[in-house]
């Protein structure tokens, strides 16, 4: 690859190997998306007919989709970053009548997509959402994924003399419904050791450690390639919640719920206000406990970010990745929208003599909070 960057590319039906020199030689393009709450990819070889993947390694199996496990790794600066730890789900052969224009393409997603295979049906007995998910997420420690779940601030757990709570989907739509239920997101994130991954279920919290600045327009530290900002003004709500009153249990009591997150504090020093009203819907058959969780659990989501910056920028350039779900100082863009932002998501564009990324970044309001942007 560029001089300083090196990949390694991992490929094995559940614990990933360096893959061959052939399979090695054969990648044109490696695309890693990033996002919320998933990751993506798609590996692009370039296959001839008396090339190995053609005759050998394709037939075998070698890139079949569900069984097969890959793991990407991009050395900077002698520090390893895991960027993906995913399973393929499909391959694609386009024979090209073109001298080395024949590709094979293969796509998948992170270890999550193991999670939405195979619709169980069980029980759960006396157990609250906390121990639910350690127990729905035990299994795939197999595949080095490390659980880390933190519990709701109110727990309620079920009587067995009142029933018990059942799954009867995939264990990543039961997890995506806790999830939900208590406003907390969940995502499988790779490393940061090969081969591991962390099952992150939890407030979507931003650690106030940002990532080296984005500038751009500024002679020599640009470090961006291009960056657009938007402000929408149709992007924020209110929800509000109804109650009876605790005594006679007949007057409706609305209770506007703000939108703004504990663990997502403003980034902008003039928030955008919200334009939109909307009603909680189904707490009228919940116990108190449970639209308390409803309510803390949208407390916890926060608001949709109204400011949305897309960009580019060369990682050599840039002097590290940069990644997703952190935060990062963005310089040069004028008094409006310079700051701080969260990543919301990343894409590796990565091919021989080239690593690009692309990222879409987002906050609350207009003017940075903060007198300084971390360089």
């Amino acid at each position: 690859m560029l001089q300083g960057i090196h990949l390694t590319l991992m490929i094995g039906p559940a614990v990933p190997v360096p893959a061959p020199k052939a399979v090695v030689d054969a990648l044109r393009t490696v695309q890693v998306t990033s996002g919320k709450d998933k990751t993506g990819f798609q590996l692009t070889f370039a296959v001839g007919k008396n090339s190995p993947l053609q005759t050998t390694l394709l037939p075998a199996g070698y890139f079949d989709p569900i069984s097969t496990r890959v793991l990407l790794i991009v050395t900077l600066g002698g520090f390893p970053n895991v960027i993906l730890d995913g399973i393929v789900t499909r391959q694609e052969m386009s024979p090209s009548s073109e001298p080395g224009q024949s590709t094979l393409t293969i796509t998948g997603e992170d270890l999550s997509v193991l999670m939405d295979i195979i619709e169980i049906k069980r029980p759960f007995i006396a157990l609250d959402d906390t121990l639910t998910l350690y127990e729905v997420l035990a299994p795939y420690a197999a595949f080095g994924v490390v659980p880390l779940v933190l519990p709701p601030i109110f727990t309620y757990i079920t009587p067995p003399t009142e029933g018990w709570k059942t799954q009867t989907g995939t264990d990543l739509q039961l997890i995506k419904k806790i999830a939900n239920a208590n406003g907390y997101v969940f995502y499988v994130e790779p490393g940061p050791a090969p081969g591991a991954s962390i099952a992150y279920c939890g407030p979507n919290i931003r650690i106030p450690v940002p990532q080296p600045a984005l500038s751009i327009n500024m002679d020599a530290q640009t470090n961006v390639e291009s960056m657009s900002f938007s402000l929408d003004g149709l992007a924020k709500e209110v929800m509000i919640v109804t109650v009876m009153d605790p005594i006679t249990h007949k007057i409706p009591l609305p209770i506007p719920i703000p939108n703004i997150s504990i663990f997502q504090p403003p980034l902008g020093a003039r928030p955008t206000l919200p334009s939109k009203v909307r009603f909680a819907k189904n707490v009228a058959d919940k116990s108190v406990p449970e639209v308390l969780n409803d309510v803390v659990g949208e407390l916890l989501k926060g608001a949709a970010n109204a400011i949305t910056v897309s960009g580019s920028l060369d990682v050599l350039r840039y002097g590290q990745v940069l990644r997703s779900k952190l935060l990062v100082g963005v310089r040069g863009a004028g008094l409006a929208y310079d700051g701080l932002y969260y990543v919301d998501s990343v894409t590796h564009n990565i091919q021989r003599g080239q690593y690009k990324q692309s990222f879409q970044l987002s906050r609350d309001g207009l003017i940075s909070n903060t007198p300084k942007v971390p360089v």
